[in-house]
């Protein structure tokens, strides 16, 4: 099967700095029990929580998110790249929607100089179409504010 061109229909790509150091960015997307948008990370729209978060290379993660109406959404992938406090790349699936296809996310964790502030790239790419890389830009952004949110709480 032939793996579709990344374009700028298919690919999300953001930036954003936060106001801590870059193993504090790091530990809040990859320890459980900080995972920034576990359960205790309820937001207005969806809670989610973390079912399994093996963090090495070849490693799988599933999470659950729950809607306000209830209904549930599963995810998961494979760690592809995990480097401390640097880098991740995952891939991502729909359990309800295989016909979804997998997508994959790289994120990086950029120093800023010697200061306290560490950027955040994020790229996920390969989507089916336009309205799945539009979905996807919107629960991002929600996901990053979340993270900003976590980081100055815990600060």
């Amino acid at each position: 099967m032939a793996i579709p061109a990344a374009g700028p229909e298919t690919v999300v790509q953001m930036t954003r700095t936060f106001a801590a150091a870059q193993e504090k960015v790091f530990q809040a997307w990859t320890q459980p029990e900080n995972f920034f948008f576990s359960v205790r990370r309820t937001t207005e729209r969806h809670s989610t929580r973390v079912v399994e978060l093996d963090l090495r290379v070849g490693g799988k993660y599933r999470i659950e998110i729950t809607s306000p109406e209830g209904q549930v959404h599963r995810l998961f992938g494979i760690y592809r790249e995990v480097q401390p406090p640097e880098r991740l790349v995952f891939t991502w699936s729909w359990e309800e929607s295989p016909d979804f296809g997998e997508t994959l996310v790289r994120v990086e964790f950029r120093r800023l100089g010697q200061s306290m502030f560490t950027e955040v790239v994020l790229t996920h790419e390969l989507f089916p179409n336009q309205k799945a890389r539009d979905d996807h830009n919107q629960g991002w952004n929600g996901c990053l504010d979340t993270l900003a949110e976590f980081l100055k709480e815990s600060a």
